[in-house]
């Protein structure tokens, strides 16, 4: 269902106000899914979660942001060959080929929000 390009998933025992949350959550942009489905998920990941290192983290979450290497290199102060090498190094470690893959495995191991 993720895969297709579903935004949450609740239950249909969620309550009211767990529905709430969750419109609100995917109205922000953000992936919402109800406790157990989170829980199922986690028992379907077969990988192990990658160790990042900090900057390695960091420039995650500013790919998740939606930021361009440029970007990200003006924001930490580096290269942006430097940021690219983070990026190429993300995707090594987190055995993917392109960076909106790399994004729904970090989604699924709940690297990101």
């Amino acid at each position: 269902m993720m895969e297709n390009g579903a935004s949450g998933y609740v239950l249909k025992n969620a309550t009211q106000e767990e529905l709430t949350e969750a419109v609100a959550a995917v109205m922000k942009g953000k992936i919402y899914l109800s406790d157990e489905a989170s829980q199922a998920l986690r028992k379907n990941i077969s990988a192990e979660v990658p160790v990042l290192t900090r900057r390695e983290k960091e420039v995650l979450e500013l790919i998740a942001g939606g930021m361009t290497n440029n970007e990200i290199a003006k924001k930490l102060f580096v290269g942006s060959t430097t940021v690219d090498t983070h990026r190429k190094n993300l995707l090594a470690k987190f055995g993917v080929k392109n960076t909106a893959s790399l994004m729904k495995m970090a989604v699924q191991m709940h690297m990101i929000d």
